[in-house]
């Protein structure tokens, strides 16, 4: 395999940032398809996933930058003159082993290649000016638009982190979801251990740590190449799961022998995770409103090979079952604010007009699976967001609506008790425990409810 020259790199970067900007693809689906387009090294690979989604993460501040170097306004730029821009002024601006005399001729070529010839002038000088200035962006005094600019988010976001987090860790939250992610992999406990399956990783090549504060967590860094490449794939050895993924299966604690319901299981991390923990002796209703999702909950568990799983076609907002279940797991669909490192469109697709359809949404399947659960038992609450009300005001107002019901902190002796606020809930901020950020609170039904 040839490796690729610079150009070429940074046309599929192009095409790619074509799909998203211009017809609203996702970065992970652009990439896959102009990725498959060509025989790649992967050094060529890593470079191509790295412009893209890193202009997709900064487009903000990129576009800051044209505003103040170009004789026109970012969003004045013709469309495909405004990507060239993004992908030159990245290069220079955050990527330190790219020479910058490359990044300029290169973002040149793909004016010319595209039928922008006659605006390749305008490419080079905005390029060079950036150069010879050393960082030339005026930021505004207000805190909201000045991190929402440096760091690249829209300012709601960065609003409602600063009211609850502070100008120091708000700047710490936006710097840490501007990294590439790592990626974790939970070991599947019922075909191997995790000192074995690390000890396979390393000899692989690859820089592989055990995860102290998650039992079956491991976390890859750097290059890892094709997921399904990787040693133990096929053998249901693994399962990628970010580590505090894997901290919400471990509160809702399943037990052996146990019927349980993961009301919003697709695409089965957590489900297959619930199978793990109880050994695969039990019986797990895998519940999801979209059967093409659920697809992928049997690939999961196919791959796996777990038995205890079986996959329904609901919808747990509104689906009636008897109530007999031990335990049930609501991982609600929600805003996703905790992932932006590893989506990073999102920032730019999420608008704070979606929330209250989400809240209504999460109320509703929260208030439908407490009735599945008998008295006893137990139900975990779970999101991916740091969103307010997607977490604790859902909680506090179901808790004020269903005095049958209480929260059930972990045990003091747990490793989940690491994590555990005052309130009893968990909430994993990225910033402070270098994971995904989740809300996670374990409810408990009184013996004596009838409801």
């Amino acid at each position: 395999m040839k490796e690729q020259p610079d150009y070429q790199i940074r046309e599929l970067a192009f095409l790619a940032l074509r799909q998203i900007y211009h017809r609203g693809a996702y970065s992970d689906i652009a990439l896959e398809r102009v990725l498959n387009s060509r025989d790649l090294s992967p050094k060529a690979k890593n470079l191509v996933c790295e412009l893209v989604y890193g202009v997709v993460r900064r487009q903000r501040y990129l576009d800051a930058l044209i505003d103040q170097l170009g004789q026109k306004k970012a969003q004045q730029q013709p469309p495909d003159l405004r990507i060239i821009l993004h992908l030159g002024l990245y290069q220079l601006c955050y990527l330190e082993k790219i020479i910058g005399a490359i990044a300029v001729s290169s973002s040149v070529e793909l004016a010319k290649k595209f039928g922008l010839t006659g605006l390749s002038g305008v490419v080079n000088g905005l390029l060079r000016s950036y150069q010879r200035s050393h960082n030339p962006l005026v930021l505004p005094d207000d805190p909201v638009q000045r991190l929402g600019i440096l760091h690249s988010f829209p300012d709601w976001i960065v609003a409602n982190w600063l009211d609850v987090l502070g100008l120091e860790e708000t700047t710490q939250l936006c710097q840490w979801f501007n990294q590439s992610p790592s990626l974790d992999l939970r070991v599947n406990i019922l075909k191997t251990s995790v000192d074995k399956m690390a000890t396979i990783l390393i000899e692989q090549g690859l820089a592989v740590t055990k995860l102290e504060t998650v039992p079956q967590g491991l976390r890859i860094n750097g290059p890892r190449g094709s997921i399904q490449q990787l040693p133990g794939y096929d053998q249901g050895w693994w399962v990628v799961q970010d580590s505090s993924a894997q901290l919400v299966t471990h509160l809702l604690d399943p037990q052996p022998g146990e019927k349980i319901i993961d009301a919003c299981a697709a695409p089965g991390g957590k489900t297959t995770h619930i199978a793990e923990l109880m050994g695969d002796v039990g019986e797990v209703w895998a519940i999801d409103r979209s059967f093409k999702r659920l697809k992928k909950v049997q690939e999961n568990l196919d791959r796996l090979q777990l038995n205890s799983i079986s996959l329904h076609h609901l919808d747990s907002s509104t689906s009636e079952l008897p109530q007999e279940c031990d335990r049930v797991l609501v991982d609600a669909p929600c805003s996703g604010n905790g992932t932006l490192h590893k989506r990073p469109d999102l920032r730019w697709r999420q608008t704070p007009e979606e929330i209250p359809n989400l809240v209504a949404l999460q109320r509703q399947i929260l208030n439908q699976a407490a009735t599945w659960v008998k008295p006893g038992g137990k139900l975990v609450y779970a999101t991916c967001t740091l969103n307010p009300p997607e977490n604790e005001d859902i909680i506090q107002s179901f808790l004020a609506n269903h005095s049958q019901w209480s929260i059930l902190p972990p045990s003091p002796d747990s490793f989940l008790s690491l994590f555990v606020t005052p309130e009893g809930w968990i909430k994993i901020w990225p910033h402070r425990q270098q994971m995904d950020g989740f809300f996670m609170v374990r409810l408990e039904k009184c013996y004596h409810s009838s409801v």
